[in-house]
């Protein structure tokens, strides 16, 4: 006679064990599709870059091989591994519609001015993250366009500029990168965010919020900012934007200034967002998600998830943040900075080369 308990509790057993198999499966589908995500996302990544023209830093030779030059007596190979990305802060609040086109208060055809320029970079052999703030009245040769879309050649204008030469998208993007990477003696670049800084408050907030160590004053009631030097505040909402954003234009090298501020909040918002992203993982898909409407990039979810799990681990601190060295003068309408270029060739090298 067969015992119906023993009946149930085989089926119980079964279904259990259907259970774990089908979980089991469903872990090894997830892992598998992250892998191929990551695969195909490292392919991209590197797959794709500006710049891959040869560089005219130091001096070339038959003795030397094709990603390699002699730099102050010395022997450097160009790192392969490095994923170079190019981050832009937006500004579009001067782009008005004359006849069908977005132009900006001086006539040029605007796609929206990069306020912000930083250039990150990505080292596995050291496992750290670097970044190079570009001073966006810097001089450097632009393609300008017309209003037509014509090309009318190179010239030698303020690099924030280049973004506005193009259609506010992929375009500009593109134009940008291989201004910057033109500027960085063809120095490659695989990918580029342009993201408006009207995202500011959004990812601020998305964090809790940032806390800073004011580093000069800033006062404008007009904006609700009464914030004075060596003041310690956490920003929210629309104070990050503004913190980021405000410069006093009647103060020579005034961009300075606030390059400065963007650079300590850049760093100190990237770690705070490191530190909770290795917490929960979903922090940085929380992120993505809200940038994702204020974003034009080549970085599709494939590259992300490449970039995210093999660099989240990496070391990004205020000591990996460089500044181009330079002079500022005053042109005949705005600043312009003129970067001292053996400095730059030599932060190059330091960065994007290593001894043989």
């Amino acid at each position: 006679m067969i015992d119906n308990r023993e009946i149930v509790e085989k089926k119980k057993l079964g279904l259990g064990a259907v259970t774990v198999i089908t979980v089991l499966a469903i872990i090894l589908v997830v892992a598998g599709v992250i892998c191929v995500m990551r695969l195909i996302g490292k392919n991209k990544v590197y797959g794709s870059a500006v710049g891959t023209e040869t560089t005219d830093i130091g001096t070339k030779d038959d003795s030397l091989e094709e990603n390699q030059i002699m730099y102050k007596g010395k022997v450097y190979e160009l790192n392969e591994d490095l994923v170079t990305v190019l981050v832009m802060g937006i500004d579009k609040e001067t782009v008005t519609e004359v006849g069908g086109q977005s132009w900006d208060a001086d006539g040029e055809f605007a796609g929206g001015q990069a306020d912000a320029l930083f250039l990150m970079v990505i080292n596995p052999h050291d496992k750290n993250v670097y970044i190079v703030a570009i001073n966006r009245n810097s001089m450097a040769d632009v393609d300008v366009f017309d209003e037509n879309g014509k090309y009318q050649g190179i010239f030698t204008k303020q690099i924030a500029l280049q973004h506005g030469y193009g259609d506010g998208k992929e375009e500009s993007c593109e134009r940008q990168v291989k201004a910057v990477s033109r500027m960085f003696h063809n120095i490659p670049i695989n990918s580029y965010a342009a993201i408006s800084m009207d995202s500011i408050p959004e990812l601020n907030d998305e964090l809790g919020g940032i806390t800073v160590e004011v580093l000069d004053d800033i006062v404008y009631p007009e904006y609700d900012m009464n914030l004075h030097a060596g003041e310690t505040v956490t920003l929210y909402g629309e104070k990050a934007y503004w913190y980021i954003r405000l410069r006093n234009e009647n103060v020579f090298n005034s961009n300075e200034l606030r390059l400065q501020r963007q650079k300590q909040y850049l760093t100190t918002f990237a770690a705070e967002a490191k530190n909770q992203a290795t917490a929960d993982v979903r922090v940085a898909v929380n992120l993505y998600n809200t940038v994702s409407k204020y974003m034009v990039t080549d970085i599709d979810i494939n590259s992300f998830t490449y970039l995210v799990t093999e660099f989240i681990n990496y070391d990004f601190d205020v000591e990996n943040m460089y500044s181009l060295q330079g002079e500022v003068i005053q042109g005949e309408n705005f600043e312009e900075f003129y970067v001292d270029d053996d400095a730059l060739q030599e932060l190059i090298v330091k960065l994007f080369y290593e001894p043989v």
